[in-house]
């Protein structure tokens, strides 16, 4: 498995140099293909109105369409479908609003659940928390991957690439109580037909890379709660 240091000296800068952009949330290459002019087709699923696999993997390629520059400021936003301006964001917002998409609100999920199971989830000393923060809980790789795992959505992390499916969401250590999120897309690496593609954003915006095992794996979860169709989602357009 490579190390971190595969990625350019800008994303690596990005992620290490702490201050605003790591320590508000905790927890946040090798560029395969280019976003721009990214041929993006409606999924022949999304009639259905059901949170699917393929449908969030329709949705994560539509991140590319989006220039966002990567701050992770706290930043107070309504509740729920609440979302910070969009051009603004971090690894844990590209799984957030892409999920937006599928009608899933993980903001109102995440925040319920820890309402009522605040000590299930981890609270890092840095966070300094008493109870849980609507504004800020759903952002932190750490709590989406205490969520997925209650709610039935972990699976093995294995070194098989063929286990990795569109529509997963990985996550990885980058080192001390640092994570990083991403989901696997309808697109295969050039190197491997094998291995799909991440679209996530560790420091440079939202991109679509070849770098499932580029960092050490630390969750892989498959998560796809019934939405009914015409639910509401707030769009992060």
């Amino acid at each position: 498995m490579r190390s971190v240091s595969v990625f350019s000296n800008l994303s690596v800068m990005a992620l290490l140099a702490g201050g605003v952009v790591l320590g508000s949330l905790g927890g946040c290459s090798s560029q395969e293909a280019s976003s721009d002019g990214f041929n993006m087709k409606r999924s022949p699923t999304a009639r259905y109105g059901l949170a699917t696999p393929e449908r969030l993997s329709y949705a994560a390629l539509d991140r590319l369409r989006h220039r966002v520059v990567y701050d992770g400021r706290y930043i107070p936003i309504s509740y729920p479908n609440g979302d910070v301006p969009p051009s603004m964001g971090v690894c844990t917002d590209t799984v957030i609003r892409s999920y937006r998409k599928l009608g899933v609100d993980l903001q109102r999920l995440v925040h319920e659940d820890m309402s009522r199971n605040f000590y299930s989830y981890p609270n890092l000393p840095k966070w300094g928390l008493s109870g849980p923060d609507a504004n800020i809980d759903h952002r932190r790789v750490p709590n989406l991957k205490a969520f997925f795992a209650r709610h039935g959505g972990r699976v093995p992390v294995t070194s098989n690439a063929r286990d990795y499916r569109p529509g997963d969401v990985v996550t990885w250590h980058l080192g001390g109580d640092q994570e990083h999120i991403g989901i696997v897309v309808d697109r295969v690496s050039s190197a491997d037909p094998s291995r799909h593609l991440v679209v996530h954003n560790i420091g440079e915006g939202e991109k679509i890379e070849d770098v499932l095992f580029q960092m050490p794996v630390s969750g892989h979860f498959r998560y796809f709660p019934g939405v009914r169709r015409g639910t509401k989602y707030a769009s992060a357009n």
